[in-house]
């Protein structure tokens, strides 16, 4: 297994379907044996846990105001304290685990607290083959360097004429930011016949997610939509993205 696990960031307009991608393509990495993943649900309104099919009971953002605020077992300093909360708040699942990023809570400043963070993050990930990072419509997270820089930026959008206007916007952003053009990608999601007369450049998508009513159906019904049939069309193209995304790390590799 790498050292250095292959990390994707998801993002996007909200509603989109960045938490659908995120947690489909989780599940297609472990359907092609690509396990274990890590699973970083990184937007404050976290429900990727809720995708997966599992539960989270507390966050880095509340573990973090807690490390900081409670009095730390005898014997143990601060900083080891919070790096065995970090491994507390990790929820394990079979073929990935999922940590939740929260909100910071209470006024002062988490400079220190990020720092131990980021470094719990780097040494982590060395038992992953890949991350996959959903996050909101910012790039906060990589700006500050608490998920690192990434492999891979994956920028979520329907065909509609705001979502395809945040592409250029993200792409800005995550350039600006030292992210290499090559390493950004585009994925249009809920794809029937077109898209709006928007200029997002000639790059061609990764991956066209179709509209399936099974991504609907699962919705409606309450089910986790990672759930969905093995051949739906929405899974079988994130499984052929997952596959092709795989060639991708491996060809960095070599």
């Amino acid at each position: 297994m790498s050292a250095h696990p292959f990390t994707i960031v998801i993002s996007g307009k909200g509603g989109t379907g960045k938490t659908t991608l995120s947690s489909l393509l989780i599940r297609s990495f472990i359907d092609i044996g690509e396990k274990p993943v890590l699973a970083v649900d990184a937007d404050p309104n976290a429900n990727l846990h809720e995708a997966l099919g599992i539960k989270v009971s507390e966050t880095l953002g509340s573990m973090r105001e807690e490390a900081f605020t409670r009095k730390i077992p005898p014997g143990m300093n601060r900083h080891n304290y919070v790096r065995l909360r970090f491994r507390q708040v990790i929820v394990e699942a079979e073929g990935f685990d999922l940590v939740a990023m929260g909100r910071p809570e209470g006024s002062g400043c988490y400079c220190f607290a990020n720092d131990l963070l980021s470094e719990c993050m780097t040494k982590l990930e060395r038992e992953y083959r890949f991350i996959v990072i959903d996050t909101e419509a910012g790039m906060e997270h990589i700006s500050r360097g608490t998920i690192g820089k990434p492999d891979m930026l994956l920028i979520v959008s329907d065909p509609g004429a705001r979502g395809l206007r945040t592409i250029s916007r993200i792409r800005e952003i995550a350039t600006q930011l030292g992210l290499e053009p090559e390493k950004i990608h585009i994925v249009f999601n809920k794809f029937k016949t077109g898209r709006a007369p928007v200029d997002i450049g000639n790059e061609t998508p990764i991956a066209i997610l179709p509209h399936d009513p099974d991504v609907e159906a699962a919705d409606l019904a309450a089910i986790p939509v990672s759930h969905i049939p093995w051949n739906s069309p929405v899974r079988i193209v994130v499984r052929e993205l997952a596959e092709k995304i795989r060639s991708l790390k491996e060809y960095q590799i070599s």
